[in-house]
């Protein structure tokens, strides 16, 4: 186990350090441990400090905090200043949550460790460190991103819409970057995903992982009608979806309800910010579903596969 450096400085590997906010009392010390750049993860910034880079990132340290969208930045700080062949500090105010996943982080992207792994090799050096659980599983989704921020992804946008619930909990005033744009034709849409589209609508869908079919409702009575569609080739009867700009008045201020199509009014799905299971089995939170049987599919190049509603 690493012995703390003079500050709370304790060393998790070569030219990395984690610590509290009372790691950079001493200039001294940082430069006798060849510190050139600082990385504060809290609420507050701090004082800057004569010569020695730094970088701020505004989080507080709760399970439903957003660290997750800036962990590549970090990295590329963290890696900057060893590539220089300086020391890096990432401190947050007890040095035991927030700098800790931080720098978990940095070691699942540069030594390729998973982020249990990586984790234990922090606490080796820290003991005292325990990453609060929202931090753990913005870790564990880091990990099944490929340790790359892709905001395109099904897994992050899910992910976006998440924090975005426990951030607007009335749901009122959403921001509009949570609805995906309405273009006017299917070819205004290049992007080789599967996509959605209801007349004036179009999405992305939001892929998840089969689940156990009827097994998973075993909570239920199971009867032949459910058993047959979720045990034939294509368990799952509804696409999930990201939230489409014509859906805002549907979804602001209440937590589940209908979806209609906006030109006809017939009902296309539903949604529900808690979740919905699908009739894989599936979970899936928060939930925007099309059912299969309301919609065609439509193969188009270059823009990928589309959708467009039965009429």
């Amino acid at each position: 186990m690493a012995e703390p450096g003079a500050g709370g400085m304790v060393p998790v590997s070569a030219g990395l350090y984690v610590g509290g906010a009372a790691s950079c009392s001493s200039p001294a010390s940082l430069a006798a441990a060849g510190v050139v750049a600082v990385l504060t993860v809290d609420a507050e910034e701090p004082p800057a400090l004569p010569g020695v880079r730094s970088l701020h990132v505004r989080v507080l340290d709760e399970p439903g905090a957003d660290l997750l969208s800036r962990l590549d930045e970090c990295a590329a700080f963290i890696g900057a200043a060893r590539a220089g062949g300086g020391a890096a500090l990432v401190r947050c105010h007890a040095g035991v949550s927030r700098s800790v996943a931080v720098v978990t982080a940095y070691l699942m992207k540069t030594q390729g460790l998973g982020w249990e792994e990586a984790y234990a090799a922090v606490r080796a050096a820290k003991p005292d460190a325990e990453v609060n659980p929202g931090f753990q599983g913005q870790l564990k989704l880091y990990e099944a991103m490929g340790c790359a921020v892709d905001s395109g992804s099904a897994l992050y946008k899910r992910y976006r819409l998440q924090m975005l619930r426990e951030r607007y909990p009335e749901l009122q005033d959403l921001p509009r970057e949570v609805f995906a744009v309405d273009p006017t034709n299917m070819c205004q849409t290049p992007s080789t995903e599967v996509l959605y589209r209801c007349r004036k609508c179009s999405s992305s869908i939001l892929s998840h992982v089969e689940g156990d079919g009827p097994t998973a409702f075993i909570h239920k009575r199971i009867t032949e009608s459910t058993q047959l569609s979720g045990g034939g080739p294509d368990k799952c009867t509804s696409y999930f979806i990201e939230p489409v700009q014509w859906m805002e008045p549907a979804l602001l201020g209440v937590m589940e309800g209908q979806l209609l199509c906006p030109k006809c009014t017939s009902k296309l799905g539903s949604f529900s910010w808690r979740g919905e299971q699908c009739s894989c089995g599936r979970w899936v939170t928060p939930a925007f579903q099309i059912h299969k049987s309301r919609v065609d599919e439509v193969r188009t190049l270059p823009a990928g596969n589309l959708l467009t509603a039965k009429t």
